[in-house]
């Protein structure tokens, strides 16, 4: 029953998917001026999907087209000419032209390459993307628009902070002076990198650049808070965080210069529609579902409708994956106890390795297998690592971009 329901589930991704790409292409109009779009969020926006996992793409015919473009048939990597990014996360400020490394390493991806090879093509012509992702980043803080002021510390916390022995004026000066400040470095890292483009123009002398967009995908360090939302999981629960959402929306927009800026909210969607979740994640499900869509409320709001859009990730989600990886789960638990049972001390390498074999046999068919580790190279909140699954995000992306251009 279970694998009849996967299959069903994979049937409407590739139908949604499908439908999406189906898209016109926009004619390219000459001497128009170059589009930037601004990524931004925490480490889902960053890319965890390693590029070893991008083999796996060539097995969905929906994103098998992709994988020709950022890699040759030798396995190197492309350019994409077409497409400059400037891109600034923990690591440092990266630039150049689109390719594989712009994830949170020089070996992983993130949503930018299948957004950038989408919005290109769909475009015809040159695209700009400024990136700024941090992981471990936080809406109620670390973002925090300036027309909410400052974080402050809730009764609960105050309460806590008290039980612990701590100055709750010094804590709560420190917490003010983290308020914001990573809206501050993204807002002027696009303010700079729009500057530069006039100056380095990467397409040319003369060429003129637009801002015409901005994706915001961010999420888990506010759904996982307890302390920040202590009502989550409950209706309204999240209800801060669309407010905070909305008020980062009015500030980008007027800090950018850009009043009806088409924006796209990427909603956390990590391990996939809630509907679906199995019997050991149900005691996340309210709390999962409360903050998406807490996340998707500010697209419904009648000033925003025409210009924001939220795009559901859960719906890019492998179901195939989970499955696999569960079944790892016990399949390393049922090693873990035979070793115990026979005394791992007393066994070699070989011995050792011979049986973790022999329980894999038992578990996994050999494409099965193969499936799981060319699909998989992080956990479930960084999307599985999957590459599969990390360029639907950005071409979803896309698409929702492209319907408010």
């Amino acid at each position: 029953m279970k694998s009849s329901l996967v299959t069903i589930h994979r049937i409407i991704q590739q139908v949604t998917f499908m439908a999406a790409l189906s898209c016109l292409v926009l004619p390219s109009v000459e001497g128009s001026p170059i589009k930037v779009f601004v990524l931004v969020g925490q480490s889902n926006m960053q890319g965890h999907a390693h590029e070893r996992t991008l083999g796996a793409l060539l097995e969905d015919p929906l994103t098998a087209p992709i994988l020709g473009k950022v890699r040759d048939a030798q396995g190197a990597a492309i350019r994409l000419d077409r497409v400059w990014v400037s891109s600034l996360s923990s690591g440092g400020l990266l630039k150049g032209s689109l390719r594989i490394g712009f994830g949170a390493s020089d070996e992983k991806i993130g949503p930018e390459l299948g957004f950038g090879v989408r919005m290109s093509e769909a475009l015809n012509q040159p695209i700009v993307l400024i990136k700024a992702a941090w992981g471990g980043k936080s809406l109620h803080t670390d973002f925090r628009p300036p027309g909410s002021g400052p974080y402050r510390f809730n009764e609960t916390q105050i309460q806590q902070l008290k039980k612990q022995g701590k100055d709750v004026e010094e804590a709560q000066s420190i917490r003010s002076e983290a308020s914001g400040v990573f809206y501050r470095q993204f807002m002027d890292h696009v303010h700079q990198s729009m500057n530069l483009l006039k100056e380095e123009s990467p397409f040319g002398a003369g060429k003129e650049y637009t801002l015409s967009g901005l994706i915001w995908f961010q999420g888990w360090n506010d759904m996982v808070d307890r302390g920040v939302y202590p009502q989550r999981g409950q209706p309204g629960g999240y209800d801060d965080y669309s407010r905070l959402l909305e008020q980062w929306i009015r500030d980008v927009r007027q800090d950018l210069n850009a009043p009806l800026l088409p924006i796209v909210i990427g909603v956390m969607g990590a391990g996939g529609p809630v509907a679906s979740y199995r019997e050991d994640q149900q005691r996340y499900s309210a709390i999962h579902q409360s903050f998406r869509d807490a996340m998707a409320a500010p697209a419904q709001l009648a000033s925003f409708k025409p210009t924001v859009k939220a795009v559901l990730t859960e719906n890019c989600w492998d179901m195939e994956l989970t499955e696999l990886r569960y079944r790892e789960r016990f399949m390393n638990q049922e090693i873990q106890a035979r070793l115990k049972s026979v005394d791992a001390r007393q066994l070699g390498k070989d011995e050792k390795d011979a049986l973790r074999l022999e329980i894999r046999q038992k578990n996994f068919s050999q494409e099965q297998w193969d499936t799981l580790q060319s699909g998989v190279s992080n956990a479930e909140y960084h999307y599985l690592g999957s590459a599969k699954i990390m360029v639907r995000i950005g071409v979803s992306f896309a698409q929702a971009m492209l319907s408010m251009l």
